[in-house]
Parts: structure tokens; C-alpha cells; sequence
């Protein structure tokens, strides 16, 4: 080969690699500067959403929290925060950092659409609750404004998210933290759970390996400086008081029993009737909405009707239809044994 088309050859070939290279928007350069954008911005909200984090529970937001909170090294945690004081967002209060207006708005915009993303994930899909957290921390940075209100309009705008936290509204007002630490109880206290921290995740897949969900009412037995001890859902349950300091109960709550007589449906016997109270919190999506779907929603009256062989599944009478329940899903539904419904099954018996 001559030495012009030599020339030449070198020469497109360089066009070529440029082109791939800088090709405005679909370039590799270009591609990778978006990339490492995108990864900025995400460091950056994380970091605003660690601050918020702090300033909500009262603890001091500082380069060392930072750092441990996002798993950075502290160096990368003082650029990022130089970066947020240059941007306006926060500014620096002696050894500690504190938001400012727009900072917090920013950082409210954000809580916002994660935890609409994990009220949508617990009620629309049926992802398991351990993925919840993780999927809404990658969804959060990619969702518009306009596509979170959106998402909030399809379920009603939700107060709360599925672990208890508070939903900011869109005009970044959020109402302050439910409950106190289980392990403040005293021994024979009554509580219901209104939130299960779901970070450090590692924390929270105990929490639900446990059998623990929100609305779940509980009686403490024993408290020491080991073991909490508490009777839910005619279980005894122990749980070590590091866990414990991440179930948030109100003691306002009442058990079960206290409920007006509150059965679950899986109590009825045969023939026996009864009217929906609730559907406990354990029916997580797609399996609570199956249920309502059939009717059973609260006040509907419902009948034990026919049962499987060795008892499971049974079937029961609702609205006209015939559904059949696993014993699990019959231990789900709340009912209550009134007075009326006595009657009508003297009425059924004397009729016979």
C-alpha cells in the first residue's frame, strides 16, 4: 500500500474514532459525561436527604455522618458538602451543617418521591417487602416532579409510606414522627406499631422476618436490658432491644380482644356468620387487593359455608359468592360476632 492511501486510511480511521468519541449526545464522551453527572446528582440528593434525615430525628448532621451514612470516604464527603454550600443549599454551624430554605425543599422534594415509590411498590406490585427501600432509592432520582404527583394521585396522595414514615406533601409540609421505641413500654403495656425503620436494611429484614408489620397490636411481658418480650398475634416474640429501638408503637393502642370482640375469620365454624371488620396489614399486595376485590371489605357479612378435606381450604359465603381461603388468608380477616347475626343463625336453626 502507497503511502497516500495509507494516509487516507489513517485519516478516516481517525474520523471514525472521533465520531464514536464525539458524536454530540450519543457519543461515548458524551455518554460518559452524563453518566458521571447523573452519578453527581445522586450523591448530591443523597447527601440533602441525609441532612433532612438528621434535622428531623435531632442529631447534628456532620462530615464524619455523612460519610458513614452514603459510604464515602471523608474526603468525598467534604467535597460534596463544599459543593451544596457553593450550590446555596446548606451552610456550616460551627463543626455541624444545617439546610438551608431552598435545601430543604430540595431534600423534601426528594423524601417525597421515595416514599411514594415505596407506598406504591407495597401496594400496587408484589415485590417483597425487603426490596421496597432499595428500588424507590434507585426510582427517586429519576422521577420528574410532574410524574411524582402523578404516582401520588393514583393512590389518594398517601399520608404515610408502608413503613410509617410520613409522606411530605407537595407543598413540603411533614407532619412529625408517630410512637416512641418499644422498648420504652412497660411490662404489661399495650401498643400498636406505626412504624418499622427500614434502615439499615439489614435491620429491617429482621423486623419482617419476625413477623412485625404496621397496625399489629402487641402486650408486652417482659422488658430487660437483653430481650424485649411481647405477645402479637397470640405468638410470643422476643426481640433484643437494639431491634426493638426500631419498632415505634403507640401506646394508645388496644388489643385485638379489646376490639369489640374482634374473631378472626378463620374462628367461624361452619355455618356460623360474622361481619368484616378489617383485613389485617400481613395481607400485603397483590393479596389484599384480590380480597377486596371479592368483597371483602369492612361491614360486609360473611359465612363459614364449606371446608376441605382436613380443614383446609374452607369456603365462605360473600355477597352472593362462593370464595375459598387458604387458613392463612382466613387468619387475615377480621370479624365480629354481633348480636343480629346470632339471631339470624337461631332463626337458620329453628327454621331446619
Amino acid at each position: 500500500m502507497n503511502g497516500p492511501s495509507l494516509s487516507l486510511l489513517v485519516v478516516l480511521g481517525l474520523l471514525a474514532l472521533a465520531v464514536v468519541l464525539l458524536w454530540p449526545d450519543r457519543g461515548l464522551l458524551w455518554r460518559g459525561l452524563r453518566a458521571l453527572a447523573a452519578t453527581e446528582r445522586v450523591l448530591v440528593e443523597d447527601a440533602l436527604k441525609h441532612l433532612f434525615d438528621c434535622e428531623y430525628r435531632g442529631v447534628d448532621a456532620t462530615l464524619h455522618s455523612l460519610s458513614g451514612g452514603l459510604g464515602i470516604s471523608g474526603r468525598r464527603a467534604a467535597e460534596v458538602m463544599a459543593e451544596l454550600e457553593a450550590s446555596e443549599l446548606v451552610r456550616p454551624q460551627g463543626g455541624r451543617y444545617e439546610l438551608t430554605a431552598e435545601g430543604r425543599r430540595y431534600a423534601l422534594r426528594v423524601v417525597r418521591i421515595h416514599r411514594l415509590w415505596e407506598s406504591y411498590l407495597s401496594e400496587r406490585t408484589g415485590h417483597d417487602p425487603s426490596v421496597w427501600h432499595g428500588e424507590a432509592e434507585r426510582l427517586e432520582h429519576t422521577t420528574s416532579f410532574e410524574e411524582a404527583e402523578a404516582l401520588a394521585a393514583t393512590m389518594g396522595d398517601p399520608p404515610y409510606d408502608p413503613h410509617g414514615d410520613p409522606i411530605p406533601t407537595v407543598t413540603g409540609e411533614i407532619l412529625p414522627p408517630r410512637g416512641e421505641p418499644l422498648h420504652l413500654l412497660d411490662v404489661g403495656e399495650v401498643g400498636e406499631i406505626v412504624h418499622l425503620e427500614d434502615e439499615p436494611e439489614a435491620i429491617y429484614a429482621q423486623l419482617v422476618a419476625e413477623g412485625l408489620y404496621l397496625g399489629q397490636r402487641l402486650r408486652v411481658i417482659e422488658a430487660g436490658p437483653r430481650a424485649i418480650r411481647f405477645e402479637a398475634d397470640d405468638e410470643e416474640r422476643v426481640l433484643a432491644p437494639v431491634l426493638a429501638a426500631n419498632v415505634s408503637v403507640s401506646r394508645s393502642g388496644r388489643t385485638e380482644e379489646d376490639e369489640g370482640g374482634w374473631d378472626r375469620l378463620s374462628g367461624l365454624a361452619l355455618g356460623e356468620s360474622a361481619r368484616i371488620v378489617a383485613l389485617s396489614r400481613r395481607l400485603q399486595a397483590p393479596e389484599r387487593r384480590r380480597l377486596l376485590d371479592l368483597g371483602f371489605v369492612p361491614g360486609t357479612r360473611i359465612e363459614a359455608e364449606l371446608t376441605g378435606p382436613g380443614g383446609d381450604p374452607r369456603a365462605y359465603r360473600v355477597r352472593g359468592s362462593v370464595i375459598a381461603l387458604r387458613s392463612e388468608q382466613a387468619e387475615g380477616v377480621r370479624v365480629e360476632r354481633t348480636a343480629a347475626e346470632g339471631e339470624h343463625q337461631a332463626r337458620g336453626g329453628n327454621a331446619a
